[in-house]
This record gives C-alpha cells, structure tokens and sequence, in this order.
C-alpha cells in the first residue's frame, strides 16, 4: 500500500529479506533503495554473513541516498554474545536535494515495515555511520 505522504511503495521482498536477516541470520545486511519511476522501496544489494562492517560501509554510494540495516554483533562487558539490528538512513550533502526530500518523507513508513529495529542512526556522511559510533549505540 502506498504511503499517503510520500506515495511510496515497500517492495514484499524488502520485507521477506529483512524477515530472513531477523531471524535465520542469511544476511549480515541489506542496502535498499527507492525506485523513483516504480515509487517504491527497493532492495539494491545483500551482504553475507560473514561480511565485515567495513564491506558494508563501502556498498553505500558516495551521493545517493540509501536505507540500509545492519545485523551488529558484539560481546558486552560481561562477556555475553549479543546482536542489535540498526536502521541507517545514509544521506549524503552530495545527493539531490529532491533524493534527500523523498527519502525523508518515506523514511518512517518503509521503518514500520521492518519489524524488529532495535537501533537508528541517520548518517550524512561516513563519520556519522563509524564503527565506533555503531559500538557507542550499543554501550560498548
């Protein structure tokens, strides 16, 4: 169903893949983008489990907009073995201003489709999206 705001569509294979990075652990992340001729999401690209987070900061495009989450694992201080599913909305200063507008006014709607976020972060460009921001969310 198209979101009355922004007139975009989820993709069910957005919500399938996502289903499937929950809760079989097939994929370490998933970059997804919107089609503006189609005006719905779309997934642009999978990463494997046993992909780094430095391999999925390299998948987003330098001046495009894109939705991406990512399956972080971590051992707390307690030595306890963890996972937290971050949404990152990557909005770079160099995209379009009208990308920048659509992603924004979509951003909310395609995030309810994908139950089980544990953690957002919006980022405008590599530093904002770190490996040690990504830790600090996670009281690491």
């Amino acid at each position: 169903m198209a979101n009355s705001a922004s007139g975009m569509h989820v993709n069910d294979e957005c919500k399938l893949k996502f289903l499937e990075l929950k809760a079989k652990r097939n994929y370490r992340f998933i970059v997804f983008k919107i089609d503006e001729k189609a005006q719905q999401v779309t997934i642009d690209m999978v990463g494997n489990p046993e992909e780094t987070y430095d391999s999925f900061t390299k998948c987003m495009p330098e001046n495009e907009c894109r939705y991406a989450v990512y399956d972080f694992d971590f051992t707390t201080p307690e030595n306890c073995q963890k996972s937290k599913i971050f949404f990152i909305a990557w909005s770079p200063d160099t995209s379009r201003v009208r990308s920048k507008m659509l992603y924004a006014s979509s951003k909310d709607r395609f995030k309810r489709e994908l139950d089980g976020i544990q953690v957002e972060l919006q980022a405008t460009d590599p530093t904002e999206m770190s490996l040690d921001i990504i830790k600090g969310r996670v009281n690491l």
